[in-house]
This record gives structure tokens, C-alpha cells and sequence, in this order.
């Protein structure tokens, strides 16, 4: 794909606007338009007894950062963009699976840490305290954040034949993105996901060829996934 194209962000703010910034400087252009919006919730913070702290998002990072000031307590991050989100606001040296919920999940079996609190948002993706669950390490869920399905603006629709390529990080996204795919098919869109995880909602849409490909990165990581671009 040749630079100088426009590629439609989807992830959630404030991740999207430091994603856009990579995709300019890599040389093309961004157009920032959510499927999905973070609502901040506001749970009391009880660590009494908990050994560690499993984050499986940056925006669950920043949600509890608002909510207490306890940065004492080893981190277990899911990727590389959750770690250094940790590092951001005060954690010191989190461990990062730098994978998926799966790898987050073995790495703290490893560990064997002792009770882990697992915060993250009210509906996940991926059930990290029934993995770890399964490994006999005890967990407390924290809900933070709750994200929000978001429509496309119209002036994206509008555009959406002519994008080089559209961005997904999450299967919710994903899943979004194929709603809007039945009203506005995009038989040339290119679609790059950044696991196959993600991926997978998009196999119908992919199938009755209301979407041109689907690609995902080779590791759940946005540099992988931005590596799609140059291809």
C-alpha cells in the first residue's frame, strides 16, 4: 500500500489520536472516527488482600489511575501499550505478556502472584478471571470502564469506498464495523485488525463480499499492526 492514502481509525479516544499520529508519520492520512466510546465508571477501590494488579487495557490503566492513587502493587499488563500506560501514571515496572488475554493469563500463572485483582471493563472481551481461575490463583474483578457502540459520522460512510484502509483493535469494533457493512458495503475496503481475534466478526462481511480483505498483525501489538500498512 503506498503512502499518502487515508486510513479510518476506529479505536476508541484517546488511544485513536496517538494511533493517527503514528499513521501520519508513517505518511499517510488519518481520519479519526471511533466505533466504540470509553465511559468512565467509578467503583470503590478496596486492594485489602489483593497481591497484584492485571490490567488488559490502557484504558482500564487510566480509569483506575482516576479512581485511587495505590501504585505500590505489582502490574501485570496485557501488551505493550498497556505497560508503557502503566508506566505513565506511576507503576513501576510492569510485567508485560506482550500478547493477548491467554498470555496475560500464563504469564501471571508463572508468577503465581497470590490474589489478583483483574480491572478492565464491565463487558470484556476475554474472561481473564476464569483463566486464571482455572490455574488456582484467586481473583477479584474491578469493572472501570465501560465502552460504548458508536455510529460512524455520516461524512465517514461517505468516504468509505475511498480509504485505503480501515484500522480495527478490538472484536467489538470489529463487530461494529460489520453492522455498518450491511447498510454500506465496501467491496474494495481493505480491513486490518490487530488480531485474528478481531478478525474473526469480519468473516461473513469477508465472505459475501461486502469487504475487499482482511489481514491481522502477526502479534497482537499496534507496531505489527501498523506493519499492515506498508504492505
Amino acid at each position: 500500500m503506498s503512502a499518502g492514502g487515508a486510513i479510518w481509525i476506529t479505536r476508541a479516544r484517546p488511544g485513536a489520536e496517538a494511533t493517527a499520529r503514528r499513521v501520519e508519520a508513517l505518511g499517510f492520512t488519518a481520519l479519526v472516527d471511533p466505533l466504540l466510546e470509553i465511559d468512565f465508571l467509578s467503583p470503590a477501590i478496596d486492594l485489602t488482600g489483593i497481591a497484584a494488579l492485571a490490567f488488559t487495557s490502557a484504558n482500564g490503566v487510566e480509569a483506575f489511575a482516576r479512581l485511587t492513587a495505590a501504585r505500590d502493587l505489582p502490574v501485570f499488563a496485557v501488551g505493550e501499550t498497556t505497560a508503557r500506560a502503566a508506566q505513565a501514571v506511576g507503576f513501576v515496572e510492569p510485567l508485560n505478556a506482550d500478547g493477548d488475554v491467554e498470555a496475560l493469563a500464563a504469564l501471571i500463572a508463572r508468577t503465581l502472584p497470590g490474589p489478583v485483582l483483574c480491572v478492565g471493563a464491565l463487558q470484556p472481551a476475554a474472561d481473564l478471571p476464569a483463566l486464571l481461575d482455572s490455574e488456582g490463583i484467586s481473583t477479584r474483578a474491578l469493572a472501570v470502564y465501560a465502552a460504548r457502540d458508536q455510529a460512524p459520522e455520516p461524512e465517514t460512510l461517505a468516504r468509505l469506498a475511498s480509504f485505503d484502509a480501515v484500522l480495527l483493535h478490538s472484536p467489538r469494533a470489529a463487530r461494529g464495523l460489520a453492522a455498518v457493512l450491511e447498510q454500506a458495503p465496501a467491496p474494495a475496503l481493505r480491513v486490518l485488525c490487530l488480531s485474528r481475534a478481531v478478525a474473526d466478526p469480519l468473516t461473513a462481511p469477508l465472505r459475501e463480499a461486502r469487504i475487499g480483505s482482511v489481514a491481522f498483525a502477526s502479534r497482537p501489538r499496534e507496531s505489527a499492526l501498523l506493519d499492515l500498512l506498508q504492505r
